[in-house]
C-alpha cells in the first residue's frame, strides 16, 4: 500500500534464553536498530516443551520463559510486533499465525539468526530469506562434516565473521558467497557510561563457560570452546594489578575449574542475577571498567573476524576491550580502546597498557563503537547489501 513502512522479520530463539540479558540484546539490536531506520518489525521465536529449561514437559504457555520474553518486549514497545509458535506451528502468543504469514509476504527481509526458523510455510512466504550467522565457523563446518546443514533454504549468508571468505581464515565458505558485516549497537540505548572510581578500574568478562554447543574437528584441528582458551588465562590476575570479576555461566560439574579461576585470583561474580534481564545486564556493563574479552577456541583458531556484541556494548559504554585476538588486526583499529592479545604475556602487557592509560582508552573505546558498530551504520549496509539484486 502507498505509504506503508517497510517491515523486516527477525527469527531466533530468545524466549527459551530470555533468563539471560546479554543473548536478548542480539535480538534488540537488530529490532530496535531496524526499527530505528524506518522498518516495522517482527519478531518469530518457537517455544516448545523441550525447551523449557529443566522442566521437560512443561506447558510453554504458561512458563516462566515466556512470561519474561512478555515482559522484555513490552518494555521496549514491541509487544504487537512478535509471534512464539508452539508445536504445530500455532502460535502461542503474540500475533495469530495468518497475520504473520501476511506480514511475512510483504516484507523486505527475513533475518533467520542461525537458521533458527525452520518453518517451510513461513519461510517460502518470504521474499528475502537472509541467513544469519552468529557463530562463525560452527555452522559452515557442520555442514562441510554432514552433521546438520542450517544454510539450506536461504537466499543471501551474512555472518559477524568480518574475515569469512578472505584469505586467511579457516571458516569453510561452503560454496555460497558470505555478506560480512559486524555486531550493530543501537547507541541511543548504550551510552557512554561514567568511568568508575581508579581502584574499580579492573576488568570483567561476562558468558557462558561451554555454551550450548560442543567442540568439533575439522581438517585435524580441534576448534573448541571458550572454557579452553579461558583456562590458559587463570593466572591472569596474579600478574596485573587490578581486578579481575567473571560473571560466568559455569555448570556446577565444572567445580574444578571454577576452582582453578578462584586460585589464580578471579573475583567469580553470581552470573544468573547479574544479567537476569537486558536492563541488568546493561548496568553490569555499565558499572565495569573493563572487558576482558575471552574468545571461544572455535574463533580464535579459525581466525574469522568474529567480534563480540557484548563486547560491540561495552565500547559504546565507554569500556575499553582487552580481546584475545580472533583475527582482529586490520579489520578494526586495534591498540587504543580495544586492545587484541594472543597469549597470556600478551594480555598482560595488553591489561597494563589499558590500566596505565584508562581514561583516553575509555573515550576510544566510545569512538570505535560510534564509527564501527553504530546500528544506523551498520544495519544501512547489511540491508543495501541483501537487498540488492
Amino acid at each position: 500500500m502507498p505509504g506503508e513502512r517497510p517491515l523486516a522479520v527477525i527469527s531466533g530463539g530468545v524466549a527459551q534464553c530470555s533468563g539471560y540479558g546479554g543473548h536478548a540484546w542480539v535480538f534488540l539490536q537488530y529490532l530496535l536498530g531496524l526499527r530505528r531506520l524506518g522498518f516495522d518489525v517482527l519478531l518469530i521465536d518457537r517455544l516448545e516443551r523441550q525447551m523449557i529449561r529443566g522442566r521437560p514437559g512443561a506447558d510453554p504457555a504458561g512458563s516462566a520463559e515466556l512470561l519474561r520474553l512478555l515482559a522484555i518486549l513490552g518494555r521496549f514497545g514491541l509487544a504487537e510486533c512478535f509471534t512464539v509458535l508452539g508445536a504445530g506451528g500455532r502460535s502461542i502468543a503474540g500475533l495469530p499465525r495468518d497475520e504473520v504469514l501476511a506480514r511475512t509476504r510483504r516484507s523486505e527481509l527475513l533475518l533467520n539468526v542461525m537458521g533458527f526458523l525452520d518453518d517451510a510455510e513461513i519461510l517460502a512466504a518470504a521474499s528475502r530469506r537472509v541467513f544469519l550467522d552468529v557463530d562463525p565457523g560452527f555452522p559452515q563446518m557442520w555442514r562441510a562434516l554432514g552433521l546438520a546443514d542450517v544454510l539450506a533454504g536461504h537466499d543471501r549468508f551474512v555472518t559477524v565473521g568480518a574475515r569469512v571468505g578472505l584469505s586467511g581464515s579457516r571458516v569453510p565458505t561452503c560454496g555460497v558467497e558470505w555478506i560480512r558485516t559486524r555486531p550493530p549497537v543501537v547507541l541511543e540505548h548504550w551510552p557512554a557510561a561514567a568511568p568508575p572510581a581508579p581502584a574499580r578500574r579492573g576488568f570483567m568478562s561476562i558468558g557462558a563457560w561451554r555454551g550450548p554447543f560442543g567442540p568439533l574437528e575439522y581438517e585435524q584441528e580441534t576448534y573448541g570452546l571458550r572454557v579452553h582458551e579461558f583456562r590458559a588465562l587463570s593466572e591472569l590476575p596474579r600478574k596485573v594489578d587490578a581486578r579481575f570479576d567473571a560473571a560466568l555461566d559455569i555448570d556446577p560439574a565444572d567445580g574444578r575449574d571454577a576452582e582453578l579461576l578462584r586460585r589464580g585470583g578471579w573475583r567469580l561474580l553470581e552470573a544468573g542475577a547479574l544479567t537476569a534481564d537486558p536492563f541488568a545486564y546493561r548496568r553490569l556493563i555499565a558499572g565495569a571498567g573493563a572487558e576482558l574479552m575471552v574468545a571461544k577456541g572455535m574463533y580464535v583458531r579459525s581466525h574469522g573476524g568474529w567480534f563480540s556484541d557484548r563486547s560491540a556494548c561495552f565500547l559504546a559504554s565507554g569500556k575499553p576491550v582487552l580481546a584475545l585476538d580472533t583475527g582482529l588486526s586490520g579489520l578494526y583499529p586495534v591498540g587504543r580502546g580495544l586492545v587484541t592479545f594472543d597469549s597470556l604475556e600478551g594480555a598482560v602487557a595488553g591489561a597494563q597498557s589499558i590500566m596505565r592509560d584508562y581514561e583516553d582508552h575509555a573515550r576510544a573505546a566510545r569512538a570505535l563503537a560510534e564509527e564501527w558498530f553504530d546500528s544506523d551504520r551498520v544495519l544501512t549496509e547489511l540491508v543495501d547489501e541483501v537487498t540488492a539484486p
